[in-house]
């Protein structure tokens, strides 16, 4: 068997959240559950008892939860969790009111500032009475054009202590991309920054905001935080104030709405790669509930802890961080390039604030492999006691990186889920070792199973992964869906009542879960189902090849494998670098993973929240339009793959 690469030491076991879970469980609940697989069936067999739990163990602030569990359990969709619930999702992220550090921010040019619990509240209060006062109303819309800053997470704790329903994009999205987002939800109040840094330079956002208000009607109020601009000029925004100037009051004190369980609290945006993005709505309670759940047992996150996630506003990633505010833990924001000056921008973060929880991008993780970066020769991290990964498969190599150059003895979390259901279906566990290559566990209450094409659940196969039990996170609903048939057809029309998610994945017989990318950009060669990730795992091995795209192109009947690479500075794609590719590839897989073609590109298209985008490169392949070029921050890669493939070698 293969020997993990970390495992908990009895003492951490013993002391983590997870355990403590447990044992509350076994003396309150169920004494037949006794570690974490008999926890995990508890979850799933007894859902009511279990979420109850947590509810109690999160310690929710609610000013009621009533005695239903569930209104039309088992549908899905069109269960409804708590229906006699009220609570708001402020309240519960600003329940610590004391003189502990709550936010610490770091932007490239490196200045630090810190709000402790008492201060936050006092901000927010003033931005809630500001909103009250230009009449945001329950249900409204807030949205945000702004970077990871201390304002952004004043505004959504206002803007949702009212039961307003809170919207960002960063400032990297260009106007037509905001307008594909914003455009659609209508929002009343428009949070905005005057620039933004990234990797050293200054960007101008006024004028994209003066754009948005011209053609987004809706808009009533612009609030401009003056952020790497002190004075900015607001001439042609007659209805925007400057951060302070719109919060000029002296409220102290916050009015937080009751509100129903699943009241919609955020709205977050498919990727738009193949049209205008989804509107998906979550509710305040069930983002709530996931949220502790993941935070306090899965991520073993506490009051002691300072929790980083290197994300912009437009990732869910961020809306996840900032639950850690719910734990009371300290929540580290950054705002920038993390390769600005060099690649230890984060580690010197990390460093200088103590950060004990590190989160990031798989993509981030390989990039600092391949550019020589060495943390455990350079840096002490010596609070650090995790590392978190999302946002695409991390390689089994980057397992071995972490391990070898950044800290031995941590715990490393590759977790899976999306925007979909802003959290996790596969993720941390404190109590079980770390594998290569594999996420530990599902999430408790998550009833994942992998479904082959014909619907068996297999275990030790690969297939889609699905959810077949209701769970508090789903959706509440799409916007502009009056009749959900767009919801019903994203995740219930391939097994009809099961939650279908579009990861090509692996259960584990040891429990753990292996993502090999998203199934709708599955390799079907000669009819044989490949996922893309095993196949970059063995392409970025090399050191001369900094990361690769693979997609499926139709030819001569078939489907054949065409792999584009983007090299090392100075290094040519030549027949013998391709000859390794071709041998690496075959000797790790079989000959089906092989390439026909292997073609060198000098970028590869990305989304704004930083995911290769396997389907638009298959459509620009195929000669179809990219239907929303603006979903990408960096369309202009595009070109290099219409003019480089041939139908014929």
């Amino acid at each position: 068997m293969t020997e993990p690469l970390w495992q908990p030491s009895p003492a951490r076991a013993a002391g983590s959240n997870m355990q403590r879970f447990i044992e509350q469980v076994a003396c309150e609940l169920d004494p037949q559950v006794r570690d974490w697989d008999s926890l995990y069936r508890f979850s799933i067999d007894q859902p009511e008892a279990f979420w109850k739990a947590v509810w109690e163990f999160g310690g929710v602030v609610s000013s009621a939860r009533g005695q239903r569990f569930a209104e039309g359990w088992p549908a899905m969709p069109g269960t409804r969790f708590f229906p006699d619930a009220r609570l708001n999702f402020a309240e519960n992220l600003l329940k610590f009111r004391d003189d502990k550090t709550a936010l610490i921010f770091a932007g490239e040019d490196g200045v630090l500032r810190h709000f402790s619990y008492a201060e936050l509240y006092r901000e927010v209060a003033r931005v809630a009475e500001a909103l009250r006062q230009v009449g945001v109303e329950p249900g409204d819309r807030v949205a945000a054009y702004l970077p990871n800053l201390p304002e952004t997470v004043i505004g959504m704790l206002a803007a949702t202590s009212l039961g307003a329903v809170w919207s960002s994009c960063s400032p990297d999205f260009g106007v037509q991309g905001v307008l594909d987002r914003f455009g659609q939800i209508e929002p009343k109040v428009l949070f905005a920054c005057a620039a933004y840094r990234y990797n050293g330079k200054n960007f101008d956002c006024l004028g994209r905001v003066r754009e948005l208000a011209a053609q987004i009607p809706s808009i009533e109020k612009i609030v401009v935080v003056p952020y790497m601009d002190p004075a900015p000029d607001l001439a042609g925004l007659e209805q925007a104030l400057t951060w302070d100037g719109f919060a000029a009051n002296s409220a102290d004190t916050i009015d937080f709405a009751q509100l129903p369980f699943d009241h919609p609290l955020y709205i977050l945006y498919s990727s738009g790669t193949t049209g205008v993005p989804k509107c998906i709505v979550h509710g305040a309670g069930g983002t709530l509930l996931q949220h502790l759940k993941e935070l306090m047992l899965h991520t073993d996150l506490s009051r002691d802890d300072r929790l980083f996630y290197f994300t912009t506003c437009g990732w869910m990633m961020w809306n996840w961080l900032v639950s850690g505010l719910a734990v009371g833990s300290t929540v580290v924001l950054y705002d920038g390039s993390p390769f600005h000056p060099d690649g230890n921008v984060l580690w010197d973060l990390a460093d200088e604030v103590g950060i004990s929880v590190f989160g990031t991008s798989a993509k981030w993780i390989a990039a600092c492999d391949k550019a020589g970066i060495r943390p455990r020769e350079t840096h002490e991290l010596a609070e650090l006691k995790a590392i978190l990964s999302t946002g695409s498969p991390l390689l089994p190599e980057s397992f071995d990186y972490v391990y070898r150059d950044i800290k031995p003895d941590l715990q490393l979390s590759s977790i899976s889920g999306g925007t979909d259901i802003v959290s996790c279906f596969a993720l941390g566990n404190p109590l079980l070792p770390v594998y290569k290559g594999e996420l530990q566990c599902r999430g408790l209450g998550m009833k994942v199973e992998i479904r082959a094409d014909d619907g068996r659940v297999v275990t030790d196969e690969t297939g889609e992964l699905t959810c077949s039990q209701p769970f508090p996170c789903m959706p509440v609903r799409f916007w502009s869906d009056p009749d959900g048939s767009r919801y019903r057809a994203a995740y219930f029309e391939t097994h009809p009542g099961i939650w279908s998610h579009g990861d090509y994945a692996r259960l584990t017989p040891r429990g753990g879960v292996t993502i090999y990318g998203r199934s709708d950009a599955t390799l079907n060669p000669g009819g044989v189902r490949i996922g893309t990730a095993e196949i970059y795992r063995q392409v970025e091995k090399l050191d001369e090849v900094l990361e690769s795209i693979c997609i499926g192109q139709d030819f001569d009947g078939d489907v054949r494998v065409v792999l584009f690479v983007r090299l090392r500075e100075g290094v040519t794609l030549d027949d013998a670098l391709r000859d390794r590719i071709r041998k690496t590839i075959r000797a790790n897989t079989t000959p089906r993973h092989v390439p026909a073609k292997i073609i060198a590109v000098p970028d590869i298209p990305r989304t704004v929240s930083g995911k290769i985008t396997e389907l638009a490169v298959r459509d620009v392949v195929h000669g179809r339009p990219v239907k929303n070029t603006s979903a990408l921050a960096n369309p202009e890669a595009l070109a290099h793959f219409a003019d480089r493939v041939e139908l014929e070698d």
